[in-house]
């Protein structure tokens, strides 16, 4: 007998201990219900995890707003610029495996072009001063066809517009050189990068929804996520590809390093959980790329090598990335001191998205 009290009152105290933690957890799924399904203007999938656990993992409004499909947590959608973070653990592993090295001139792999004095470290942290790409293809390029890689490589030797400043002297976002650090990848691999990116990342780790895709790829997928614009003359959501300021992702639909993955939630999980571990590259290679950037006058620029970088002040080190294509907005946020992951993958291209994001960084932190 007084051994079934005594489990009783264990159980019972079991009980109340649990309690807080489910009411806590109840009220923070209520607390992100209030930041994403309230607002008229998202349409995506938010998944975020506790140690690789999912404890909040939806979907909301249309994969496509013309036939009102509706959303589901497996849709894919284009990553855009958060495609940045997998470039950047790539060039890692091929520094570690002695194909190159992170100061190396760029000409070493890329001859002829006009811009002297850059590393390959200067095309990953954003400090190149190489000039914008896209405004020279812009002005030039027959937008009848896709351009790839060789065909920017040859316009910028070509036309040869100024450099921003010289290497090191500043942060500059440049989807240039995450361009070149993808012919960089070919050049020292001797494989395209589409098929590095699948044979080192995607395959590996069970990325199964993930996939560099052409246009023609992307048409036949049943549970893609097209991106749409919100016109208010018409008051609805207009797919992205129809509107004449969205043709460069067609025009420059052959590009590779700087965007073009598309990928679900679930699969940006893997990802996450595979930059814990030493299975694609080493921890010191990891910790390098979540090192702020020292600029040649000493102060730092809050972008290591792939990622953006500030600090939580409850939670610690955060490393995250966004996108933004036409009609596309995601991020990925890794709280690495305490193991939390965001994930928001948009295919409305909300205005307020950053501040969605704020709403749940706020959210962590009362709920830690």
């Amino acid at each position: 007998m007084k051994k079934l009290l005594k489990l009783t009152l264990i159980l019972a105290l079991f009980g109340q201990a649990c309690q807080p933690s489910k009411e806590k957890s109840k009220t923070l799924t209520s607390e992100l219900d209030s930041v994403f399904a309230a607002s008229p203007d998202f349409s995506g999938v938010v998944l975020i995890a506790d140690k690789g656990q999912p404890v909040y993992h939806k979907a909301f409004g249309y994969t496509n707003f013309e036939t009102k499909s509706p959303m589901d947590t497996a849709s894919i959608f284009e990553l855009a610029s958060v495609s940045k973070t997998f470039t950047s653990v790539m060039i890692g592993s091929l520094q570690e495996q002695g194909k190159l090295l992170y100061d190396d001139p760029i000409e070493k792999y890329i001859p002829g072009l006009p811009y002297p004095a850059i590393t390959v470290r200067h095309l990953l942290n954003h400090t190149s001063g190489l000039p914008d790409y896209q405004k020279i293809m812009d002005e030039h390029w027959d937008k009848s066809k896709p351009a790839g890689n060789a065909d920017i490589i040859e316009y910028l030797k070509h036309y040869h517009p100024p450099k921003l400043f010289e290497p090191g002297e500043h942060y500059t976002y440049s989807n240039t050189g995450y361009v070149l650090l993808g012919s960089i990848g070919e050049k020292v691999s001797g494989r395209d990068f589409v098929e590095l990116c699948r044979e080192r990342i995607f395959i590996p780790l069970n990325m199964t929804s993930t996939d560099i895709r052409t246009i023609a790829e992307k048409a036949v997928l049943k549970n893609l996520a097209l991106g749409h614009i919100y016109v208010p003359e018409k008051q609805r959501y207009i797919r992205a590809d129809s509107f004449p300021s969205s043709n460069y992702v067609f025009w420059l639909g052959n590009r590779k390093g700087p965007g073009r993955i598309s990928s679900t939630s679930t699969d940006l999980l893997k990802w996450d959980r595979a930059l814990y571990t030493e299975e694609l590259v080493k921890k010191e290679t990891l910790l390098e790329a979540f090192t702020p950037t020292k600029l040649k006058n000493d102060s730092l620029s809050n972008y290591g090598l792939g990622w953006e970088l500030r600090t939580h002040p409850l939670l610690g080190k955060v490393a995250w990335h966004s996108g933004d294509n036409p009609g596309y907005k995601t991020a990925l946020v890794r709280y690495i001191d305490v193991d939390k992951t965001v994930i928001v993958l948009s295919n409305t291209g909300p205005e307020k998205f950053f501040n969605r994001l704020e709403a749940v960084d706020r959210l962590l932190g009362i709920y830690k």
